[in-house]
């Protein structure tokens, strides 16, 4: 049983199959929206659209299953899909997934299965647009930071004290101290590692020792 209001967008040509994913999907407590074939499924697929799972049948008569991801990823849509297919083809799953599909499953597939992929599809999307929104945040803050206040958390991601970060920026240690509270004040950090998280996530990385010229 689901824990949120997490949504699948099924999308199969055949009414049966449908109805079948519906019910499943509805007795583990997902949301369910069917559509036909993926033109209509694009005709809802607008930036307000919620996020959810995309049931997508790889075999639409009408339908290029690639053209409706290729379309998401183009519309900034970052909706984990999970392919289906009565037809196993080895090319066309290798091409779902370069493309950015999460899973490609072959039927007939058990209850257990699909349930197991769709909430895999849902936890690693999520966890990597949570990972983006964070690294985006951090981002922002740490471009507020000064020059000297941005090499100061360098020297703190590299695990230096401040008497070492003090001789390799030719600055005092009380100079450092000041730079350090002043950068955990606009990072919003509470503690050191939080700040070194912030860092890590914004991509600075530790750099080998290189005394600069002293200002203060």
């Amino acid at each position: 049983m689901q824990n949120d209001a997490s949504i699948v967008y099924v999308v199969d040509d055949q009414a049966d199959v449908r109805r079948s994913l519906s019910l499943i999907l509805k007795s583990a407590g997902y949301e369910v929206q069917t559509y036909g074939d993926g033109d209509a499924f694009l005709r809802d697929a607008t930036p307000d659209l919620p996020f959810g799972c995309v049931l997508l049948d790889l075999w639409m008569r009408a339908t290029d299953c690639l053209a409706v991801q290729r379309k998401l990823a183009a519309r900034g849509l970052c909706l984990p899909v999970v392919a289906i297919t009565a037809h196993g083809s080895v090319r066309l799953a290798v091409q779902m997934m370069k493309a950015g599909a999460c899973d490609v499953l072959e039927k007939p597939y058990s209850c257990t299965t699909i349930l197991r992929a769709i909430a895999a599809a849902l936890a690693a999307t999520r966890e990597r647009r949570d990972a983006a929104q964070e690294a985006h945040e951090a981002e922002a803050r740490i471009a507020a930071l000064s020059p000297r206040e941005a090499e100061v958390l360098t020297g703190m991601v590299a695990g230096q004290q401040n008497k070492l970060i003090a001789q390799q920026l030719r600055i005092s240690p009380r100079t450092v101290e000041i730079h350090r509270a002043n950068l955990m004040a606009k990072l919003q950090a509470r503690s050191l590692p939080e700040a070194v998280r912030m860092a890590l996530s914004a991509g600075i990385r530790p750099v080998a020792s290189n005394p600069q010229r002293s200002h203060r």
